[in-house]
This record gives C-alpha cells, sequence and structure tokens, in this order.
C-alpha cells in the first residue's frame, strides 16, 4: 500500500520532508493530528512489528523515553507496512558524563526486559555459535576464517543471561535532555547478551578489562556478520582477534 497507509491515522495526516540515516527504511517528517511526527516505511511484516512496538509500549509505560507508536485512528500500533512516532527532542551523548546515563538507561532496559521472547526470525549472537543464518546474517556468505573467528567470539558470551538489547546505540540513535535519555530506532533491538550494548566511548559502562574485552570482540563479530558485503564489515571482521 505505501505511504497512503498513513491516512490510516486521519484525514489530514501529511508527509511534510524525509529524514536521513535510515537503511533499511523509508523515513518521513509527518504531520498527524496537528503535530510533528516521525513515520517509518518498511518491509518488516506484521510479527515482527508486532514485537518492536509491544516492546516499546511496554517500556514506555515503565519510564523510559522511547518513540512509543501513535495509533492509527481504529486503534492499530502500525499499518501495512508503517509505523508512526512522536518526533522525540534532543542531543547526542558528547561527554563522559553523557554516556554515563546512556549506559544507566541501557541498563534499565536490559532490566525491564529480561526473559522476553526472541524477535521473531532473529537469532541472538550465541545462537549463531551453531546456527547459519538468522534475519540479515548468513554466516555461509562469510569466508569460512572469518565465520570461525566470529564464533569463537561469540561463544565467550555463552551461559550468560539475556534481555532485550537496543543492537545501535550511536550517537544518532540517542536523544539526551537535561531530564531524560532517548533512545530510537529500534530496528536492529532483539533478545541477546546486555554487554553486547554497553561497548561505549570510554567505557562508560565500567566493564571490568575482561568483560569490555569480551563484548567488544563479539560486537565487533556481530556488526561484521549483519553488514557482510562492505567495506565496514571488513573493517569490524578485522578487529576480531585471530584463533
Amino acid at each position: 500500500m505505501g505511504w497512503e497507509a498513513l491516512g490510516q491515522w486521519g484525514a489530514d495526516a501529511a508527509r511534510v520532508e524525509p529524514l536521513t540515516g535510515g537503511v533499511a527504511n523509508d523515513v518521513w517528517r509527518v504531520r498527524v493530528g496537528g503535530r510533528l511526527a516521525v513515520a517509518r516505511l518498511g518491509t518488516r511484516d506484521d510479527a515482527d512489528l508486532a514485537w518492536e512496538t509491544g516492546l516499546l509500549v511496554h517500556l514506555d509505560r515503565a519510564g523510559l523515553t522511547v518513540p512509543t507508536p501513535i495509533p492509527t485512528e481504529d486503534g492499530r500500533l502500525f499499518a501495512d507496512g508503517l509505523v508512526v512516532m512522536p518526533y522525540l527532542e534532543g542531543e547526542p551523548p558528547r561527554t563522559q558524563a553523557d554516556w554515563r546515563r546512556v549506559a544507566g538507561t541501557l541498563r534499565e532496559l536490559h532490566r525491564l526486559t529480561q526473559g522476553w521472547p526472541q524477535r521473531p526470525g532473529w537469532r541472538s549472537s550465541t545462537d549463531l555459535v551453531q546456527a547459519e543464518t538468522g534475519t540479515r546474517i548468513d554466516l555461509g556468505a562469510m569466508p569460512p576464517e572469518g565465520v570461525a573467528r566470529c564464533r569463537a567470539a561469540w561463544a565467550r558470551l555463552s551461559g550468560r543471561r539475556t534481555s532485550v538489547v537496543h543492537g545501535d546505540p550511536n550517537p544518532g540513535n540517542v536523544r539526551m535532555t537535561a531530564d531524560q535519555v532517548a533512545l530510537i530506532d529500534w530496528d536492529e533491538s532483539h533478545v541477546d547478551v546486555p554487554d553486547l550494548d554497553l561497548v561505549l566511548p570510554g567505557n562508560a559502562a565500567g566493564l571490568d578489562a575482561v568483560a569490555h574485552d569480551t563484548a567488544a570482540q563479539a560486537s565487533a563479530a556481530w556488526e561484521a556478520a549483519v553488514c557482510w558485503g562492505d567495506d565496514y564489515a571488513l573493517k569490524r571482521l578485522a578487529e576480531v582477534r585471530a584463533l
């Protein structure tokens, strides 16, 4: 249906201008009910969108600042691949103190989602020690030596508790004010080992040396596998130690 689906948020709903930064989605600033919002149109199926939007509602009710979906006129959280969310104000983290606040927010996310079901079709990093594929990851496309290095990095996380991880807490996905830390762009969120979210600038999460090294290696391996086929993936794989 495409952008025609925006009409399900009201007769006056309209696109205003495209936003940059999306890779897998078409993202626009829109006007819905007389206020500015953000709309994301992608190819995720209904099960995937139900998982993501349900997670955001849960986190909002628990007190985290997230882009909680704005319902359609008949109360649905998404329609025909389209999700509409509030526009969250704020700046990216810049200082070490900012990143420590981000770490605290991520830890609260992990606390609130222990035991959460896996995103449909996804695999955790530790699943991929055995599995070949999961969502956008296809280890069969990578060189065997690279797969072995990635699996060795992920195996170090085996047996850890899991929760939802944001999956991409880079500066562009954080909006900070004096009063709150908002996490946006939940496209990469899934269930995994929490430390993967905590490889932050300056080790702002305060991981000990072994935990930080383990998480950093596993994170580099994950990004190499997810992005395989471009220069960034090669750069990340080069950071994963040889066996």
